[in-house]
């Protein structure tokens, strides 16, 4: 199953288990089944602290439990978890095997606290790099308490469940049977959901920190930028975000951050995080802001408030929230939304294997996703509202030459229709002769840019038509000691590369000004 290179690194890894525990597999005749004994023999092969029991009475074949002697820890797969979530099973036989987690104490804490009963069941997609952060951090808080238990489902591999259940985005999180969440959940935003003083608490915090010489409110690439930079001057600098990392967790490939050739989102958002770390900046995560009340005159504090209660005060602040995927706004979206409404060709594709899609849009992002799914799915209908293609010509030569690719010009969409459970039509309208048009299919596949995150920001500073945030050459806004900078703003060209060069610039004119005005 395992290819001796990789062999290799997982004995390694497993060198760091000191814990004796044992694999208990449910297994039918089927060749999945067979597949997967032959990753778990790979396994239990590589060090004497594993042992392989296949007498499981899991109802999900095939499945696994790793378990303690005369424990049940909560942690299970069903499937064969490869792809991107062979690093959850790692870092899940390291856990159960005793290997301490990086999480920080308090946090550690916190999920041991936590009382009650908790079963989670996580849907996954061997694809989806959205997926393993909310498998690890589940598969972790069961290892840490005896009340919480996960088990991670292959949605491809369970496709009668799938369908029973109406899965149609993953990760799809169910607790106790119910459903839970939807999308990318690091650990400490499902404690937030079901430790309800978390909220609270980190209010208090946060209201109680002194006022910074820098707040930075996002933490995408221009965040992290700015904050490097601020901290770098040796000024109190902080991070507040509601995630951070923000869109960029959600993007597969990125071949053009000059210096590396190719990188995957999930991954640079660690690398920025881990060189933010390496300076003295307070970063708050998970904190959504709701307003900025600017100061009241030269000298004084602006202070940015936030969703759980809290405030925050500095004498500059940097606005890097970033964008978010723009939406469609018509009849049946919002109802449909994780019910064939999707954003993520490359989470949720492999959920509509055999199945009719649309992907709206003609850009390059919604180019490359029509040629993703036309390898998973049966037929691909592309709706673009001009009448010209704008993606790079090397990718519309290669979507015409797919047999299982319509695609649809100056065509408008008007209307998502479904069952009540899940999609089953799409309505658009031909621009050219006005009639309506009804394309049946089971998913949609939303692809039509971006808006800015700056709804919280109307009234108190000034905004272009587009809800962009208005900066000057040096990042200053319309306020004095407000600057912004990244997918929020009117800089042209949404690139991490120049959000990253943005939030330095900012964060450069924010020193200037305390320089001047302090």
């Amino acid at each position: 199953m395992l290819d001796a290179n990789l062999k290799a690194q997982l004995k390694a890894y497993l060198e760091k288990v000191t814990q004796p525990f044992e694999i208990v597999a449910s297994l039918d005749d089927s060749a999945k089944s067979q597949e997967l004994l032959g990753l778990l023999n790979d396994i239990v092969g590589l060090t004497d602290k594993i042992t392989l029991k296949t007498d499981g009475s899991d109802a999900r074949r095939p499945s696994f439990a790793l378990n303690r002697p005369g424990e049940d820890t909560g942690v299970a797969f069903a499937g064969i978890p490869m792809g991107h979530e062979f690093t959850s099973l790692v870092l899940a036989l390291l856990q159960v095997g005793g290997h301490p987690s990086k999480l920080d104490a308090d946090t550690i804490a916190q999920i041991k606290a936590i009382e009650g009963r908790f079963e989670f069941e996580t849907y996954f997609s061997l694809s989806c790099q959205n997926c393993p952060d909310v498998v690890q951090a589940l598969n972790l808080m069961a290892v840490l308490n005896p009340n919480i238990r996960n088990v991670s489902i292959d949605g491809a591999l369970f496709q009668e469940e799938v369908e029973r259940r109406q899965v149609m985005a993953v990760p799809s999180i169910y607790l106790n049977g119910e459903v839970f969440a939807s999308g990318r959940m690091e650990v400490k935003e499902i404690l937030a959901k079901i430790d309800t003083k978390a909220g609270s608490r980190d209010a208090e915090k946060m209201s109680a920190k002194e006022a910074f010489d820098v707040l930075v409110v996002g933490g995408g690439p221009a965040g992290a930028s700015a904050a490097i930079y601020a901290a770098r001057k040796g000024i109190r600098t902080a991070i507040a975000a509601e995630r951070f990392g923000g869109q960029v967790l959600d993007t597969m490939a990125i071949e053009n951050f000059i210096s590396v050739k190719e990188t995957e989102g999930p991954k640079l958002v660690r690398a920025l995080e881990e060189h933010v770390k390496e300076y003295e900046v307070d970063v708050m995560n998970l904190q959504r802001a709701s307003a900025l009340v600017p100061a009241n005159g030269e000298g004084g504090l602006h202070e940015v408030q936030f969703e759980n209660g809290a405030s925050l005060k500095a004498k500059t602040v940097i606005l890097s929230t970033g964008a978010r995927w723009r939406e469609m706004g018509v009849p049946g979206e919002q109802e449909y939304k994780a019910k064939g409404v999707c954003f993520c060709p490359h989470c949720d594709g492999p959920l509509f294997k055999g199945k009719r899609v649309a992907v709206i849009g003609g850009g390059n992002s919604g180019v490359e996703a029509a040629i993703d799914l036309a390898g998973i799915v049966a037929h691909v209908t592309l709706l673009e509202f001009a009448d010209t293609l704008r993606a790079d010509a090397v990718l519309q030569k290669k979507l015409y030459s797919l047999a299982n690719v319509t695609v649809i010009k100056s065509a408008q969409t008007t209307e998502v229709k479904g069952d009540g459970q899940k999609v089953n039509a799409l309505v658009y309208k031909d621009r050219t002769s006005e009639t309506l048009h009804t394309v049946e299919l089971e998913g949609i596949f939303v692809q039509i840019g971006l808006l800015p995150n700056s709804d919280w920001l109307k009234g108190t500073l000034e905004l272009n038509r587009f809800g962009e945030i208005v900066v000057d050459a040096k990042g200053q806004t319309s306020v004095p000691g407000v600057f912004a900078a990244g997918d929020v703003t009117t800089v042209p060209y949404k690139q991490i590369v120049i959000a990253v060069g943005e939030g330095a610039k900012a964060s450069l004119s924010a020193f200037d000004h305390l320089i001047r005005h302090s």
